[in-house]
């Protein structure tokens, strides 16, 4: 391997900064710009990376998190945005960050986790990590066990609009986990990534129940991605404002909490995100899912 340089945390540095975000954009097809300068880089989440003179030809980053399991808080820390450019690849780089991160954090941290896709599933248990298989959570429209009388408008929440704007910053900051059986907290650096990139166009307010969803219809399914709240909502109370007539099934991208004994759970066979948790995670349920929003 070349002579390159290992740097960390340079969130202040334009020029660091400038070439991540190219990485990314050549790589994931992601800008990070616009969430970067609206502030949302912040000490939760830190990039280690190789440099070649100014150039960021390699990345792992880390998100601090506080995982909360069936009311008990967990020091957690998720590893994303791996990425090498095409010209430096095969020369280890990924192995030296990955390796890097676990011996900086691992005595700190209660488990390191990390999402992978399914071209890499080997990579991975090198570094000690295990597969962990995730549940999906849906349920009928006709057993919505609460129906509400008069529907809330739904309003669609708009980046570009500064009062909207606005509120979605102050939901991300302010928001309690979206389940007490399996959520995060202190996450609004992710929560803002997915509003200002993966769900810009899904974001709706629902007044009566002042909660922020993320949705997507899909013929006579309803996909709910996130229920962003700053105090404990009745989650069946906020699905009823959301079904429409034709609406036959609810998916949720979450663990629900309700006692609702027709929620359907059920091991994900496939699903373009792999589990891999480092030490193992003994969880007290077999069906499990952690917050898509919490991806990193």
């Amino acid at each position: 391997m070349s002579d390159y340089s290992l740097i960390s945390d340079y969130k202040h540095i334009e020029t660091y900064k400038e070439s991540f975000n190219d990485l990314a954009m050549q790589v994931f097809q992601l800008n990070f710009k616009e969430w970067y300068n609206k502030g949302f880089w912040n000490d939760n989440y830190v990039c280690y990376s190789y440099l070649d003179g100014d150039q960021v030809i390699a990345n792992a980053s880390v998100s601090k998190m506080i995982v909360n399991i069936n009311g008990k808080d967990y020091k957690a820390l998720q590893v994303g945005t791996f990425m090498t450019h095409p010209a430096y690849r095969n020369q280890g780089l990924a192995a030296k960050l990955m390796n890097h991160i676990i011996q900086t954090y691992e005595k700190e941290y209660d488990f390191i986790y990390l999402y992978a896709n399914d071209t890499v599933l080997d990579f991975y248990p090198k570094f000690g990590f295990e597969r962990v298989q995730e549940s999906s959570f849906c349920l009928l429209a006709s057993d919505l066990k609460k129906q509400v009388g008069q529907k809330s408008v739904l309003r669609k929440l708009d980046v570009e609009n500064e009062a909207d704007y606005f509120v979605m910053k102050e939901f991300a900051a302010k928001r309690i986990p979206v389940s007490s059986r399996l959520g995060v907290k202190d996450s609004e650096h992710l929560l803002m990534f997915y509003f200002l990139l993966a769900f810009r166009d899904a974001i709706y307010y629902v007044e009566e129940e002042d909660v922020i969803v993320l949705l997507e219809r899909e013929d006579d399914e309803l996909h709910v991605f996130d229920l962003v709240s700053k105090k404990p909502v009745d989650i069946e109370a906020v699905i009823s404002h959301l079904v429409l007539p034709e609406t036959a099934i609810i998916h949720f991208h979450f663990m629900p909490d309700s006692e609702n004994e027709k929620i359907q759970s059920a091991l994900m066979i496939t699903t373009d995100d792999v589990l891999f948790v480092r030490p193992s995670l003994k969880m007290e349920t077999e069906h499990f899912r952690f917050p898509l929003t919490s991806h990193a």
